[in-house]
């Protein structure tokens, strides 16, 4: 048996959850599995459907952490287990066990500075686990850089589950909502700073000048929502920025599906950082190619002028020539073409296959 211990895991929405759900499920075919959780209030409907162990911990963070290792400990002592597998460093801290342990690394979570509190706790614990397992290969240096054993460290990109069929009412109503307008812009994260979603708007100010019917869909939420609003009616673009939020999975797939480019260019902002951006994969199994940005893990996710392109998401004018580029004589078709065939190297049953390597 593997345990499973995640902070983020599904009904709650998010790449974090969508990875540590899609591990799990694709783990369960193969291995007996218990997966330690945190409470989620619509949890119980979505824990009774599948064929594996939840164990949901709720509670103020701090004692949920406490409580959390005290019945995985205990759970240990009492059962047979044969490894566990962590979503963050901070899930191994207080377990205490000579069993193998493998921690997935992100990005943000261990970029603290070299000697500050944190990075001396997080090397603590992913020194003194079996393996840790990075998101991509700038997560990888990343890590090292930090402190953490080079030798511990492997790359095992996140894997995506098969896209769901699209649903028909969805892409009428998608159709209907656009109608003549393109080429068709998407993007789906968190507002925040490190998504860059500003720069976009902005590059989107002179691209207007070209193509009249442009549009770019912007699907979340985050603190910068509300800036992001004032930029747009600053610029005037009232008619070319769509935002949606609390919509239903249908909808996103069929918006995604729709558009034309996937549109992510992610800096590195403070600490935050896009270790690798499992969303551009997810645009890609829908022939959708993408816009990333050179700082972090996207060109892990994106193969740059094959499947999408990687530029400089603090150069304004870059991000507007790469988005031209990729309009003019509508190469995101081939682009899309070539995202598509290209994202098969990041299905689960792949990815499995790198995990029992070291698992084994």
């Amino acid at each position: 048996m593997y345990l499973i211990i995640t902070r983020a895991f599904p009904p709650e929405l998010g790449g974090m959850q969508s990875l540590m759900w899609g591990l799990t499920k694709e783990m369960s075919k193969n291995f007996m599995i218990k997966v330690f959780a945190d409470y989620h209030e619509n949890h119980k409907e979505f824990d009774n459907k599948e064929n594996f162990s939840i164990e949901r911990i709720g509670g103020i963070k701090f004692l949920r952490k406490i409580r959390k290792a005290q019945l995985i400990n205990e759970f240990i002592k009492e059962n047979k287990i044969q490894g566990i597998i962590a979503d963050h460093w901070k899930s191994l801290e207080l377990i205490r066990t000579d069993k193998k342990k493998y921690c997935l690394i992100h990005g943000k979570e261990i970029n603290h500075p070299k000697g500050s509190s944190l990075n001396k706790r997080l090397i603590k614990v992913l020194n003194n686990v079996e393996k840790v397992i990075a998101n991509s290969e700038y997560t990888k240096n990343l890590a090292i850089n930090n402190g953490v054993n080079k030798d511990k460290v492997i790359v095992i990109n996140p894997g995506v589950t098969i896209a769901e069929e699209l649903n028909k009412k969805s892409l009428e109503k998608v159709e209907s909502l656009l109608k003549i307008k393109t080429p068709r812009l998407i993007t789906v994260s968190r507002f925040d700073k490190r998504k860059n979603h500003e720069k976009v708007i902005m590059a989107l100010r002179n691209l207007k000048q070209q193509y009249r019917d442009i549009v770019y869909i912007c699907i979340g939420y985050g603190d910068e929502e509300e800036n992001l609003k004032k930029l747009v009616q600053e610029l005037d673009l009232g008619s070319q920025v769509m935002f949606f939020k609390d919509i239903s999975n249908d909808l996103k797939n069929a918006l995604i599906a729709k558009s034309n480019i996937f549109v992510m260019p992610s800096i590195i902002h403070k600490t935050s950082v896009e270790g690798f951006g499992i969303a551009y994969v997810e645009a890609a199994q829908y022939g959708i190619p993408s816009l990333g940005g050179k700082d972090g893990g996207a060109s892990d996710a994106i193969s740059h002028d094959k499947t999408g392109l990687i530029c400089d998401g603090n150069n304004l004018d870059d991000i507007y020539s790469s988005l031209n580029s990729m309009i003019e004589n509508k190469k995101y078709h081939v682009l899309g073409k070539n995202a598509k065939e290209y994202v098969s190297k990041f299905q689960w049953d792949k990815i499995l296959d790198e995990y029992k390597k070291i698992l084994n």
